[in-house]
């Protein structure tokens, strides 16, 4: 039995829990399921990854009973269903994760595809990491180091991105370079050491959070999965390049949810008639993460050598009336932008999971 399997009944939760709660028990188990039962064991319902970052797009509260987002009829299966059944249903119905049940409707294990048809974990997209960035707001961090190559529990930031990776099964890094990007080349070479394999697109010029991706166009790859290099997270990229490839999407951006609180009392006006207050209320919005998958498509909307940012692509996607979706994220993220981010993420707990 594999270890996954081992760990199944971390998945339990109760109707009591949050999705809070739901959010939790799915990134520190790593099934990416949450199994909803009573007292009795008795399964209720699933919650998965897909269903919290739906919740995530709809603004519900993290506080929210988890039954609030809850699959009341998933599938199951019983223990005496062989394993070619199984993984028959599981394709026909596009499913990773089956609770196993008994006659009492009882949870007694989960059925994980990776377990019972397990492939290649070998990802033939290349990860390519905008590492070509100033970091004019890490000085005096940056006046001698790529910001990008700043340490973060003892090693650069890109190398724990390029770890994390290769982890999932990318094997092709591609790195774009400009200040001070022989450092970055002297210390990664051709990416012998993690057994992979590294390429370099080199900026003459500064070109933004884009630009150098135009040296692509004659790649012959189809999708590009993309992060600045100053991003560190626990977002799994793998499922990140599935959800954009499902979707249909010519590019896709991970979104996070962000909330600030007004520190004053709204008053609410239609000229000078008042219409109502609202007391330091939160505004909820959704931004950008720095992690992106593009379709090879999107990249040819690139002029060669010339700056372009992130935004500024997925706004010329859109006029030409291509698909651009986002990812919402609930995974551990943080943007290395500031002296204080450097010693925040440095000091946190949670470094070792980053």
């Amino acid at each position: 039995m594999s270890k996954q399997n081992i760990q199944w009944h971390k998945c339990l939760l109760l109707t009591k829990h949050s999705i809070r709660d739901a959010v939790r028990t799915i990134d520190e188990s790593g099934l990416q399921i949450a199994l909803i039962v009573d007292n009795e064991n008795t399964l209720l319902g699933t919650v998965t990854d897909g269903d919290i970052r739906r919740a995530l797009l709809k603004e519900l509260p993290l506080d929210a009973p988890i039954n609030r987002i809850m699959h009341t009829t998933p599938l199951v299966v019983t223990p005496h269903i062989n394993r070619s059944q199984v993984v028959h249903l599981m394709k026909v119905n596009k499913v990773h994760k089956v609770p196993i049940v008994n006659d009492e409707h009882q949870v007694i294990g989960l059925h994980i595809w990776e377990d019972i048809e397990p492939c290649d974990p070998a990802i033939e997209v290349p990860f390519v990491i905008m590492a070509g960035g100033l970091g004019s707001r890490l000085r005096p961090y940056t006046n001698t180091c790529p910001k990008p190559m700043l340490k973060v529990a003892g090693k650069p930031m890109l190398e724990h991105i390029i770890e994390r990776a290769k982890e999932e099964g990318f094997s092709t890094f591609i790195i774009s370079i400009n200040y001070l990007g022989e450092k970055i080349k002297q210390y990664f070479g051709k990416g012998k050491r993690w057994n992979i394999n590294i390429e370099y697109l080199e900026e003459q010029e500064p070109l933004g959070t884009a630009g150098a991706l135009a040296q692509l166009k004659s790649s012959p790859h189809k999708q590009f999965v993309v992060t600045n290099g100053d991003v560190m997270s626990d977002l799994r990229f793998s499922d990140f390049l599935n959800f954009h490839i499902e979707n249909g999407a010519i590019a896709t951006m991970a979104v996070r949810a962000h909330e600030w609180q007004n520190p004053f009392g709204v008053v609410e006006n239609d000229g000078i008639n008042i219409l109502g207050f609202k007391e330091k209320p939160i505004i909820k919005s959704q931004i950008n993460a720095g992690v992106y998958v593009l379709n090879k498509d999107a990249i040819n909307h690139l002029c060669d050598n010339k700056a372009s940012d992130m935004p500024q692509l997925f706004t010329s996607l859109m006029k030409s009336n291509m698909k651009t979706i986002v990812f919402p994220m609930h995974e551990t993220w943080a943007d290395i932008g500031k002296p204080e981010d450097l010693h925040k993420i440095n000091k946190s707990s949670k470094i070792t999971k980053l």
